[in-house]
Parts: C-alpha cells; structure tokens; sequence
C-alpha cells in the first residue's frame, strides 16, 4: 500500500502537470484525481479546492529550489554565497515551468504572498537567509543590522525580480538581469566601509 506521503506527492505532481497543461482556471480536482491514479475524494480530502492544491505544489516546488540552492560550492564568504545563492533562485524561477504558468496567465494567486503576508515558501527561504546574513556579520563580509530585517530585504528583492521579469526583457538579457541582481545584492549587504570606497 503507498504511503501518505506518496500519495501526496502523486497528487501534487497530477496538480503541477494539469496547471502547466491547461492553467489554473481549467484545471480541476476531478482532472488531477484522474491524472493521479486516485479517487476525486481522496483530492477533496486533502484540498478543497483548486487554489489551495495549486498553492501548495508550487510551495512543495519553491521549497525543493532552496534546498538546492543551499548547497554552497567553494564561495569566499557568507555574503558571497548568499548573492550567489539568490541569483541562483531567481534563475531558477525564471524558467520553472510551473510558476512561468502563473507568473504568465495566474498572476493573482501570487497576490496574497506578494502583498498581504508570507507564505509556507517565504519563511522556509528566510529559514535559509537568516542564518546566512548572520554568519556573514560574523565573518564581516555583511554589514551590521538586524539580521531578520536584511534577510527580508533580499527575499523582497528576489521576489520583485523573478515575479517581474517581463518588465524587464525590452531593457537587458536574462544573463544580465542576473548580474545585476548579484550587483544590487552585493551592494546592500557589503559593510559601509566597502560601499564608500
């Protein structure tokens, strides 16, 4: 018998594949019953409804793009790596096939999350920033300051640029968005002394 977590998963894997296919408005619990191989109660027990089972793949999806992005590979420093790691995200989310379909045809089901509070994804990333911008002060690649509060400016500004990329695509190539991604970051976190140079 498949675990809970299995199941779970083939449901939210059924949610990805119907969103990306059809979007979300023509994606339905009975198609992503069907596209899981599961009863359309076994859906409605887990997610009443198509927005919430959507919201939680693409939480399930955004989790498992900070965890790769944890992993550090050779960085001088802790700010460094955070700039690097950063960019990485938004990278990633720039052709996530999943979120391109919001970002594209959806983009109200990011509205909550964009304006109104943080979600599952935000603080799992903050979970990963925090700690960050911390061992940065310590290792004195990171300016002082409050240490929530400096995490929370680059999760806003990885957040703007990945969900805001079309106003950008008439100015600069992606490559080039990155850099200046990784230059507006570097910049904010560097100690004062490095900024007054």
């Amino acid at each position: 018998m498949a675990s809970r977590r299995n199941v779970e998963d083939r449901m939210l894997d059924a949610a990805r594949a119907c969103v990306e296919a059809f979007g979300i408005r023509r994606t339905t619990l009975t198609d992503v019953a069907r596209r899981a191989g599961v009863s359309r109660p076994t859906v409605y027990r887990h997610w009443p409804d198509v927005t919430i089972l959507v919201s939680d793949a693409l939480t399930r999806e955004l989790r498992e793009l900070l965890q790769e992005a944890a992993v550090g590979d050779g960085e001088t420093n802790a700010r460094e790596h955070l700039v690097r790691r950063a960019a990485g995200v938004t990278e990633a989310l720039l052709t996530h096939p999943l979120f391109l379909r919001i970002i594209d045809s959806e983009p109200e089901l990011l509205a909550t999350y964009t304006f109104h509070r943080l979600g599952t994804s935000h603080l799992a990333a903050l979970e990963l920033i925090t700690p960050q911008v911390r061992a940065g002060q310590s290792d004195g690649s990171i300016r002082q300051g409050e240490p929530a509060a400096l995490a929370r400016m680059v999760l806003l500004v990885v957040q703007s640029v990945a969900t805001s990329r079309r106003l950008t695509t008439d100015a600069m190539s992606e490559e080039a968005l990155l850099s200046e991604l990784r230059t507006l970051l570097s910049g904010y976190l560097a100690p004062q002394e490095a900024n007054t140079r």
